[in-house]
């Protein structure tokens, strides 16, 4: 075997691999795809992920304090959140290489809880953030076990879109006044900007303050798109370096401080009872975001690096990492899109990138704690800006904005939404309008009468086609959804029009059945009493084209019996043709 095929763990070129070697995922192990990846660990592997865990651990630690900054707790917690929750997701995690650790997409959801009830305590904050963590956890866990791992693909890409900028905007908004050198009473991202604005208009602005956060943020967006320069890094480094070398503080800019000393020990978060509700909904939230964001970044590198990764063991894993997260004195966590990227572009193979990145952040703190006391906290906020600037979509928004301006408009919704409402009210709103989407689709779908058109084989939709010729008596319905309670009076109405419309009398309806994949109970019994009105005045109901499982329904409901097996038939070309044999009308055979 070559050098080159014993780094890699990719299967063969033009291959994707559904399932790792070792073919026992029925049992234990499919739980613990780490311990599978480690049984098959290649010592080749080892150099690369080393390297990459040292790269990646440069971003990790800075990220981290920032994010727990912007989350509303201390900075310390924010590398605790890092170390055994990447510990934890390398042995239950199934993608290769994602990184998970404190996310900005988070910070404002977690902001929104921590802030109000902790009242400025350090402590009282940790523990509101850790129980979030384990609430999300907890839910993550045990949807990845009831196999829910398909319920963020319900929400649409312009829905996610509209909600995430609504959290970019929000947490870009929280990290000004820190960036500026201030602080403002927060009441919401709107009322937040208005009082920053004020701020600034009453000359509390500390110039140098505002001089190395703007410094620190021009030098990381400047890097960002080098993915082998670690903008973060430098960036950071230097606004350290030259608040110790000029002796900054002094003049007012806020700084880290020294860090505790020693690893995070397990510790129950501990809440009140009044707390219970917002932590529930908080981190119910947090789950949602989390793992909308996990699937969809775990299968672009699962792409990339041609291996399946179930997206149910993909919430298992970040469900044990949260529980992990915030019983180490940690908080809620998701992917990173930007460390992620980081490791791969390093040469990572294996989630032991990860392992080495959460040994070298532990090291850290065990062995130089006031590395980073020097580290000014605007830099930490302008770090947390060009993340947040980094979650805005606008390009594809102009696209959809071109070919569906409806579903643009959702966005924006969503967006307004968080910016007004809050993080969590905004993303509750965000799930409302999804499950409105999805059901308005089905509530409200389209429906056609079919007829013969000029020069095209087979039957089309007469509005599509008006010149398209109906054959007499006979009216041929398509329905372009399930039927189903919500839709079966709707259904009904429009039979009744399509009947009524009909410039003959009618004596056969024949319903194009292909589209309809399911019927319940409602909509069985709503046919049933169509079939009675029909009858009564003279017409035949006939189904065309449905599919087996959906007649297997009506045989279950009776309806299949009632209506008698002639009526069924498996194409329209052979309905209509019945029709034409018991029924003769001239030109009858054009276009079949």
């Amino acid at each position: 075997m070559s050098d080159s095929d014993a780094s890699s763990p990719l299967p063969e070129p033009g291959r994707i691999a559904r399932r790792d070697a070792g073919g026992d995922q029925a049992g234990w192990s499919r739980w613990l795809p780490g311990l599978r990846t480690l049984r098959g660990y290649r010592l080749a592997w080892f150099r690369h992920d080393l390297v990459a865990g040292l790269v990646l651990t440069t971003m990790l630690v800075p990220v981290g304090i920032a994010y727990a900054v912007a989350s509303g707790v201390p900075g310390i917690y924010g590398l605790y959140a890092t170390i055994i929750p990447l510990l934890a997701y390398a042995l239950f995690g199934p993608s290769r290489i994602l990184v998970l650790g404190p996310d900005s997409s988070l910070a404002a959801v977690i902001l929104a809880v921590v802030l109000p009830l902790s009242g400025g305590d350090p402590q009282r904050a940790i523990a509101l953030a850790g129980a979030m963590a384990i609430v999300s956890g907890a839910v993550c866990v045990l949807a990845g076990i009831a196999r829910l791992g398909f319920v963020t693909e319900l929400l649409s890409k312009p829905i996610r879109y509209g909600y995430m900028n609504g959290i970019a905007l929000t947490v870009l908004i929280s990290q000004l006044p820190k960036l500026f050198g201030f602080k403002i009473e927060s009441e919401g991202p709107l009322r937040n900007l208005w009082a920053i604005v004020t701020s600034i208009m009453d000359g509390k602005t500390n110039w140098i303050t505002f001089a190395v956060g703007a410094a620190t943020l021009v030098v990381i967006l400047l890097l960002k798109g080098h993915k082998r320069i670690p903008g973060i890094l430098i960036a950071v480094v230097a606004a350290t370096l030259a608040v110790a070398a000029l002796d900054l503080a002094s003049a007012g800019v806020s700084v880290l401080g020294s860090l505790p000393q020693g690893l995070p020990g397990f510790a129950i978060p501990w809440i009140t009872q009044a707390d219970i509700v917002p932590v529930l909904l908080g981190g119910c939230a947090v789950a949602l975001v989390s793992f909308a964001d996990t699937s969809v970044l775990s299968r672009v590198y699962a792409a990339r690096t041609r291996t399946y990764v179930d997206p149910n063991q993909e919430m298992v894993g970040l469900g044990v990492a949260n529980l992990a997260a915030g019983f180490f004195q940690g908080f809620a966590i998701s992917s990173s899109s930007s460390r992620t990227p980081v490791a791969e572009a390093a040469g990572a193979k294996t989630q032991m990138t990860g392992v080495v990145g959460a040994v070298a952040v532990a090291l850290l703190l065990v062995l130089a704690p006031d590395l980073l006391r020097d580290l000014p906290n605007s830099a930490l906020a302008a770090v947390v800006i060009a993340s947040a600037i980094g979650l805005i979509e606008i390009t594809d928004l102009k696209r959809i904005y071109r070919i569906q301006r409806w579903e643009f408009w959702l966005s924006i919704v969503c967006t307004v939404g968080v910016a007004v409402l809050g993080a969590i009210e905004g993303i509750g709103l965000a799930i409302l309008i999804a499950v409105i989407e999805f059901l308005w689709d089905g509530w409200r779908p389209y429906s056609a009468v079919l007829g013969q058109a000029q020069g095209v084989k087979g039957f089309h939709d007469t509005q599509r086609y008006p010149d398209a010729r109906l054959i007499p008596g006979l009216v041929l319905f398509r329905w372009d959804a399930s039927l189903f309670f919500a839709n079966a009076e709707l259904f009904h109405d429009r039979v009744i029009d399509a009947l009524a419309a009909s410039p003959t009398p009618v004596r056969w309806l024949v319903i194009a059945a292909e589209p309809i994949t399911s019927v319940d109970v409602t909509s069985a019994d709503m046919l049933a009493e169509l079939d009675e009105t029909l009858r009564a005045a003279g017409i035949t109901l006939c189904v065309a084209e449905m599919k087996d499982p959906v007649k297997d329904k009506l045989k279950r409901f009776g309806l299949y019996s009632l209506l008698g097996e002639g009526a069924f038939f498996p194409t329209i070309d052979d309905a209509v043709g019945s029709y034409l044999q018991s029924h003769p009308v001239g030109g009858e055979a054009e276009g079949r």
